[in-house]
Parts: structure tokens; sequence; C-alpha cells
């Protein structure tokens, strides 16, 4: 899960209803790559973009879009910005980290960056509601 942002909802469906199919004859299968490359698989069916077309497509936006960036945003950092960006509108830790596949939520948790705001409004909250539980016991 990714969040679609700026308008990145019309694009994919722009891309699945009008390219996607222009791709591969049978791009509803199971299987069927998001991303399809021009170049077939034996049976005919279309490949998946490797990881090299989608790195060099990403370089390529970043030095048009986004030049102070070139060299600085990566697939990686990307992966650390959703994550962060999922934790920080209430996505909990155990989601992120099946969205990430990682094996281990401690993984997980040197992905997601938070905001040292929200770092200590967790800490005011959690000790008002140990006051809170702890008032009527000091009588």
């Amino acid at each position: 899960m990714v969040p679609l942002i700026n308008g990145a909802d019309r694009m994919l469906r722009w891309f699945i209803e009008d390219v996607w199919g222009q791709f591969d004859d049978d791009h509803t299968r199971p299987g069927a790559p998001l991303f399809p490359s021009e170049r077939k698989n034996t049976d005919g069916s279309a490949r998946r973009v490797g990881d090299d077309a989608l790195r060099n497509g990403l370089d390529n936006a970043v030095e048009a879009h986004l030049p102070s960036w070139t060299d600085k945003l990566t697939p990686h950092v990307q992966r650390h910005f959703c994550a962060s960006q999922l934790y920080g509108n209430g996505l909990d830790l155990l989601a992120i980290q099946e969205v990430l596949g990682h094996s281990w939520i401690a993984t997980t948790m040197r992905y997601i960056h938070v905001q040292q705001t929200r770092v200590e409004d967790a800490w005011v909250a959690g000790m008002e509601r140990a006051a809170k539980r702890l008032e009527g016991l000091a009588r």
C-alpha cells in the first residue's frame, strides 16, 4: 500500500485503463505485471520492467523536476518516506511491516522517521494517562 497523493490515483487509473492493456493481451490475468516491459516472455506475455529501468526513470524525473535532489532521492529514500508518512497518518507498525515485507518489526522501526514533536506529544499524553490512573490511589 502506498499513499496516492497529488492526483496519483487519477494517473494510475489512466495508466491501468488506457495504457496497460497495450503491453499485454491478457493484462487482467493474475500475476500480470503492473509495469510491463516491451520485452516478452517465451509464452508471449509481457515481462516485468526491471529495477534498472525504474531507477533510471526516477533519476531522470528527479533531474528534470527536482534538480537539488539529484543523487539523493532514491527508491530506498522513498521507502523510508512512505513508511514515515503511513505511520504519521495512523497506520500501525505491524501493518507497515507487512507493507514493506520486513521479517522483523525492529527493521520497520528503523525505516520510520518520527518528528520530534510527535515523540514529545506522545510522552506528554502517556504521562497524563499515568497520572489519571494514579489519581485515586494517592489518598
